[in-house]
């Protein structure tokens, strides 16, 4: 494969800037590494909080994106597992040490070392990038490379958002309609659960979405379900909504925050925790994550709703999706 000395990337030069268009040389593969052509990249919230300063430390100047869908044009010397050519999704998680208790223990969402795509390492709002064979994901036949963009991301951390709920639920609330909502939605729907949306209040187009996708319910965050939830998953960072969805949900049920971020939350009475109520968070993914999810996927089968921008337009995606003003997800046409 003729792979040339510069690419074009959107890159970020300090939180609060808009990103640049920049013409920058094409990154060379490590030994683990794979160079992936980049055909298309989702664009995630995530993404918002590094551009808006909310995460801090990035590396900089950096290139964002974490839902990276590609083709192999390059390896390095000890890849084994990918071959040129080969269709590649690149998620969040891009290393970890394998030598901290965390990774040594199957938690190695929580190394102590760990480096991020789009984040401590450069992403996918580019021409080509670089990832680590280890962390990359072959991706199933039977979906366009825009489609599956956002499993990378939106899917995977909602996978593991909604595993974290626990078994036995049946009532499941989800807060915040968006991207990893309408993917884990019809996961829900196709195990037999009942699905009850909140979206920002007015929303009725948001509403209408969550009810084409299989919710049985949906209404606005201030409001509660018509029954009880046993689990309530958080997609949107607005802290308060952690009231909300305890204030909704059924003795011993669980809450489960999916979100990297999130703004303060309110203090509150224990008697909405009491009654063996659960709140917990979740904290990027493990490939084991990306596997079961990536295989179950083109089971349910999970449909992606999309919004394509070219990578020019990643500044309009951002703050489309800062607005509220999206439907489903964004994804970068590279």
């Amino acid at each position: 494969m003729n792979i040339p000395a510069r690419m074009r990337a959107m890159v970020l030069e300090r939180p609060g800037l808009p990103l640049s268009m920049r013409e920058v040389s094409v990154p060379r593969p490590g030994a683990d590494q794979v160079l992936v052509r980049v055909a298309a990249c989702g664009v995630c919230r995530t993404d918002l909080h590094v551009v808006d300063g909310e995460l801090a430390n990035p590396r900089l100047p950096l290139v964002l994106g974490h839902e990276i869908v590609g083709r192999v044009a390059q390896t390095g010397e000890r890849v084994e597992r990918f071959q040129v050519g080969e269709r590649v999704g690149v998620p969040w998680l891009g290393w970890t040490c394998g030598q901290c208790r965390f990774c040594r223990r199957g938690q190695e969402n929580l190394c102590d070392a760990a480096r991020f795509t789009g984040y401590t390492l450069d992403g996918g709002y580019a021409e080509y990038a670089v990832a680590d064979q280890r962390s990359c994901f072959p991706l199933p036949a039977g979906y366009g490379d825009v489609d599956l963009a956002p499993l990378l991301c939106a899917g995977l951390i909602g996978y593991r958002t909604y595993r974290l709920a626990g078994e036995g639920v049946e009532r499941l609330g989800i807060y915040g309609f968006g991207a990893a909502a309408h993917l884990i939605a019809q996961v829900a729907v196709s195990e037999g659960k009942r699905v009850y949306a909140f979206t920002r209040p007015g929303d009725a187009e948001g509403q209408a979405f969550a009810r084409r996708v299989g919710a049985v319910w949906a209404g606005a965050s201030t409001e509660r379900p018509p029954e009880p939830l046993d689990a309530a998953l958080i997609f949107a960072p607005v802290g308060a909504l952690l009231l909300a969805a305890l204030a909704a949900t059924d003795k011993g049920g669980t809450v489960v925050c999916g979100g990297i971020h999130m703004s303060d939350i309110p203090s509150f009475p224990y008697r909405l925790l009491w009654e063996e109520r659960v709140v917990r968070s979740v904290a990027n993914l493990t490939r084991r994550d990306g596997e079961e999810f990536l295989a179950l996927a083109p089971r349910v089968p999970i449909r992606t709703t999309v919004e394509p921008f070219l990578l020019e337009q990643a500044n309009e995606a951002l703050d489309r999706l800062r607005r509220g003003q999206l439907t489903g997800a964004a994804v970068l046409l590279i």
